[in-house]
């Protein structure tokens, strides 16, 4: 079952430009957090089917993920999820790096003590998770921590710009993280990020982000190994 009985009311509940939209939502979240696995074959037809909607707002919905990387439509052969391509995680997590370590920089200087707790909330929830085991639930955390402090900076729009061209990125690291390889140190590289910019040390919190955001680097042929079927 692709969507749960509360998806399936969500979009079926939409107006018609809207039904695109949710449809879109739940497929990219489901692709990002690998709940649809790489190589994974899905049918506009069969969606459409499911959710007693037409094929219009699917079809709309396949072609904006289609655009993001997201899924592979190959005419006369159907759809299917995209595999994980490492050249784009390089590229991804290259861009990522340049302007990150800056951002977090900047945010020695620009930060209030606002942001400074919301990290240091963060991290707190982040422990939590890693005592429970909830890997996706330490992404999410993982995403807005960074996402702080770009908003500190007032640089909420190139997180977003910086996100649309880390999709194969996030896709490995929730891979990273659900293959239990490195919850501690994330950890521990965020709370010397988070200490680094309340001390106002901006040499040492752009190496320690450029150590951080260079970890899938160190993991991409382990978890390649364990999961080929997942990459290009």
């Amino acid at each position: 079952m692709i969507f749960t009985s509360q998806q399936s009311q969500q979009i079926k509940s939409s107006v018609r430009g809207s039904v695109r939209d949710q449809l879109y939502e739940i497929l990219r979240e489901k692709i990002l957090r690998l709940e649809l696995e790489p190589g994974t074959k899905i049918s506009e037809k069969e969606i459409a089917e499911m959710l007693h909607i037409s094929r219009t707002p699917v079809r709309e919905a396949f072609l904006n993920l289609a655009q993001d990387e997201l899924l592979n439509i190959i005419p006369q052969s159907g759809t299917l999820v995209s595999r994980i391509d490492l050249e784009h995680v390089k590229e991804g997590r290259f861009i990522r790096e340049i302007v990150e370590k800056e951002v977090a920089a900047l945010a020695c200087t620009k930060f209030d003590e606002d942001h400074l707790f919301q990290l240091e909330k963060n991290i707190t929830m982040q422990e939590l998770c890693v005592e429970k085991g909830n890997f996706l639930e330490l992404f999410d955390l993982d995403e807005m921590f960074h996402q702080i402090i770009y908003d500190g900076c007032h640089m909420t729009r190139t997180w977003k710009m910086i996100q649309n061209l880390n999709i194969h990125f996030n896709r490995l690291r929730v891979l990273s993280l659900s293959a239990n390889l490195d919850w501690e140190i994330i950890i521990s590289h965020h709370k010397l990020i988070y200490q680094m910019i309340a001390n106002n040390e901006a040499d040492k919190v752009r190496q320690v982000t450029e150590k951080h955001l260079r970890l899938v680097e160190i993991e991409k042929d382990t978890l390649k190994s364990q999961f080929p079927h997942y990459f290009v």
